[in-house]
């Protein structure tokens, strides 16, 4: 597949690939799927997003935390299930999409409420908060932007280090925090521009709603966490031995042709 590029002579589809090509590749095989998940994603979004719109609209906290709390717990086990589905392509994992995706809310629909309702709850004050700058016929000042800026990219970094580990892991929340924190601080120009990337995005989609909104069904979940597990998969691979515990036997393969 040629996606935006001139087809290469040397891209093979069968062959596991690399930059670019490896972009093109999942695209190709796994886009048509994420697809489909992202339109359920939506779906699960659509309780928060009333719920803020409400809570923005009446200007006031006292609906926005409960609306968003509980829009949050609805959408966190859908947000699992794309996350789910993300990191099972860029595994190569085998199985039909839907009864993996069956299989994700199986297993994760319980441990994914408190962080949905968090992560639910996170996006309404930040929403709000940026109406109210929006809104405010007096410049905040350069440092209550900064300020509202650095939490909102601190926002974006636990979001992409925490999820992936909900989905593929029974860990403890304090070890998942503490890999979050070892991964960051390791990889930490990597990581900052990923959530820095995710900022822009979802800046964007605000800033120009609602005619960005309806590209929200099409690309707006699934396209954004795709770019930017794509990003750090590697290094999440490497240090969170992913691969190695889902499939011993590739890795072992991988493992006995290095020393052949």
């Amino acid at each position: 597949m040629g996606l935006f590029t001139p087809k290469e002579l040397e891209y093979d589809p069968s062959v596991r690939q690399t930059g670019f090509n490896r972009y093109k590749q999942l695209i190709s095989l796994y886009g048509a799927d994420w697809f489909k998940i992202n339109l359920f994603t939506v779906l699960g979004a659509l309780p928060l997003a009333t719920g803020i719109a409400f809570g923005v609209m009446s200007s006031s906290v006292l609906v926005l935390i409960p609306v968003s709390l509980l829009g949050g717990a609805v959408f966190g086990p859908f947000l699992a299930g794309l996350f789910d589905a993300i990191l099972r392509g860029m595994r190569d994992d085998p199985g039909n999409w839907w009864e993996n995706y069956k299989k994700s809310w199986k297993q994760n629909w319980k441990g994914s409420l408190i962080p949905g309702a968090l992560t639910g709850l996170i996006v309404g004050m930040h929403l709000f908060m940026g109406f109210l700058l929006y809104w405010s016929q007096v410049f905040p000042g350069w440092g209550t932007v900064a300020l509202y800026l650095f939490s909102g990219i601190l926002f974006f970094i636990v979001t992409v280090l925490y999820w992936p580990q909900l989905v593929l892991f029974d860990l403890k929340t304090g070890d998942k925090f503490r890999n979050l924190i070892l991964f960051a601080s390791k990889y930490l120009w990597k990581v900052l521009g990923t959530a820095v990337l995710q900022l822009l995005w979802w800046g964007l989609t605000v800033l120009f709603a609602p005619w960005t909104l309806f590209l929200v069904p099409f690309l707006g979940f699934w396209f954004i966490l795709f770019v930017s597990l794509l990003r750090i998969y590697d290094q999440l691979n490497q240090e969170l031995h992913i691969e190695e515990l889902f499939y011993p036997d590739r890795a072992k393969d991988l493992t006995d042709e290095e020393e052949w």
